[in-house]
């Protein structure tokens, strides 16, 4: 994969969704970063297993030619956080909503560090196949539910879309541990959303802290990429400029 370069010497923005959402959620964000003069890709993550997601996105790092600035929401940010290690043309994370892992951490033992996630609650369990094995675990947020926790300040036509095209994420990526922390060699952004559901602040402000990251906060859902692309787009361009 390769990506055109904008006429300036500005880096690539590359932009990795989260579980229960899709490329789509980053439409207003990268609207906002393409007017600027950036290029933009916006990754499918796979949401199948941390490691095997990481190894996606590091493919795509590798065919961007030129410097990048890696985006990640909610999951996605524990998949930059390994997909980027080692990568020079990866000049800052910017973590939006995210998990910040260090090694050997998963999203699922960061999130239960401090109270306030009602995630558990709002999503059911299905199967999926999985080749030579026994089917696998994945989770959605119940349609019903979807709104208020994951989308409460998106307007709620879209909230209700946002809900029918949701991606499932395997419960093995949630589970899966970090194999690298890209953030104690690359300089880290991070947003933090105040009125999150699904990620409490406490735990975003502490993973954004040990990665001495630049922060940023806000009073906005997790679905913040929707609900305020103004705000994540200014974010990322303050990591392309430093």
């Amino acid at each position: 994969m390769s990506t055109e370069q904008s006429s300036s010497s500005a880096p690539t923005i590359v932009l990795v969704h989260g579980a229960f959402a899709d490329s789509s959620s980053w439409n207003g964000v990268a609207g906002r970063l393409r007017a600027q003069g950036y290029s933009v890709v916006a990754a499918a993550n796979p949401l199948r297993g941390l490691h095997s997601d990481a190894a996606y996105v590091s493919a795509v790092l590798d065919g961007i030619e030129g410097p990048c600035v890696v985006a990640g929401h909610s999951y996605g940010g524990s998949v930059i956080t390994e997909a980027a290690a080692g990568k020079p043309n990866v000049v800052a994370l910017v973590y939006i909503a995210a998990f910040i892992p260090d090694e050997g951490e998963s999203a699922l033992e960061l999130t239960g560090k401090f109270p306030g996630s009602t995630l558990a609650e709002a999503t059911r369990p299905g199967s999926y196949p999985v080749p030579a094995g026994e089917p696998g675990t994945e989770l959605y947020i119940r349609q019903s539910a979807f709104p208020a926790q994951f989308a409460a300040d998106v307007d709620e036509p879209t909230a209700e879309l946002m809900a029918v095209t949701q991606r499932p994420v395997a419960l093995s990526a949630l589970q899966e541990p970090a194999a690298a922390a890209a953030w104690r060699s690359i300089p880290a952004f991070a947003l933090l959303t105040t009125e999150d559901k699904n990620i409490p602040v406490e735990a975003q402000r502490f993973m954004a802290e040990r990665a001495a990251a630049t922060v940023v906060e806000v009073a906005a859902s997790h679905a913040v990429s929707v609900s305020r692309p103004d705000i994540v787009a200014d974010l990322i361009q303050r990591a392309a400029h430093s």
